[in-house]
């Protein structure tokens, strides 16, 4: 195989560690590899970067693209471009993948603008199929084959769309934290390392990173083993005192459905869904959670859910484990009563 032919993963590290949405990537990735029968290529830039490989490639990497520089230490955005343009440009890989984080929604535009090539963003889910692109005009058609379908919620995620780009590669894509699996290390797998020169001038270091301040996120839903989320159900601020004591009680995490966090009953941090954060934790406990599509998507891979809500007919009792219908305010104390007493 070539690397030529290769879906590259552009890696985000920091403090030489992997950010975990790449190696979310890499696991897809290889995925997507396998299905059009190509390798798995990664970029990874930064300061004593290297012991990251054999993780990359455990995930499903075949190569590593290297480059280690100590003023790489901490991303920047001049930099960190210049050498993604110059591996993708000589690599010439058909699929590019970021994280949609801070720093690949930063990059991603970069590269993609520069390459004038096509780039979606916030990406949700990624598939590989066929498109017949009718012109009209002449009344011809054109057939690709084995693009990149690249899914994302839209119309503030009312609906999904399927984007393609299939005239210019490589496809470009920045996918959301937590939407793709990651694949069970195979720690037999090796990677290629190819080292890449970094030709760089004077002028692409116009700034220097002085001081980091790093806050610690106060909410971890990814992580969460245990989560309490509530719905526009639940009815007012106050009332979601109920909510986090139950996810007290459990200790779990607080989470939300999009229309509570528009009405203000708590904060974005804490939305769950298309729009939000996905997770897939060992309980899921959906209180006055009508059961969107949107919202759904975000939880529904959950390992038990249970889901509360006064409305019989509402959608989340179709994937719900265990279903109570219900007032909220009179289940979840006692929801909270029993558990206390059993423990």
């Amino acid at each position: 195989m070539s690397a030529d032919n290769s879906v590259m993963v552009y890696i985000q590290q920091s403090g030489g560690k992997a950010a975990e949405v790449s190696l979310e990537l890499v696991s897809k990735a290889r995925e997507l590899a396998d299905r059009l029968g190509a390798e798995v290529s990664a970029a990874l830039f930064g300061d004593n970067v290297a012991g990251e490989v054999s993780r990359l490639a455990s995930l499903g990497a075949d190569r590593v693209y290297l480059i280690e520089d100590p003023r790489l230490k901490f991303y920047t955005p001049i930099p960190y471009s210049k050498l993604m343009i110059q591996v993708v440009s000589e690599k010439k890989p058909q699929i590019v993948l970021y994280g949609a984080t801070t720093e690949g929604r930063d990059i991603a535009p970069r590269v993609a603008s520069n390459l004038k090539v096509g780039l979606t963003a916030d990406c949700t889910d990624l598939q590989i199929g066929d498109h017949t692109q009718q012109d009209k005009g002449n009344n011809t058609s054109r057939e690709y084959k084995d693009i990149l379908y690249q899914i994302r919620p839209a119309f503030g995620g009312n609906i999904i769309a399927t984007i393609v780009s299939p005239e210019k590669k490589p496809q470009m894509a920045t996918v959301r934290e937590g939407v793709m699996r990651m694949g069970q290390p195979d720690l037999s797998r090796k990677a290629e390392i190819v080292k890449v020169n970094a030709n760089f001038g004077p002028d692409d270091f116009p700034s220097d990173i002085i001081d980091r301040v790093m806050e610690e996120k106060t909410v971890n839903l990814k992580g969460a083993q245990i989560i309490v989320s509530g719905g526009i159900g639940v009815g007012s601020r106050d009332n979601f005192t109920l909510i986090r004591e139950l996810a007290e009680t459990l200790g779990g995490e607080v989470g939300a459905s999009r229309a509570a966090v528009d009405a203000g009953f708590i904060g974005k941090e804490h939305q769950v869904g298309q729009t939000g954060t996905t997770v897939r934790p060992k309980l899921y406990i959906a209180c006055g959670i009508s059961g969107a599509i949107q919202h759904r998507a975000g939880m529904d891979s959950s390992s038990r859910i249970i889901a509360i809500n006064s409305d019989p007919e509402a959608p989340i009792f179709g994937i719900a484990h265990y279903g109570i219908v219900g007032d909220l305010n009179e289940v979840i104390p006692r929801m909270i009563k029993a558990y206390r007493a059993r423990v």
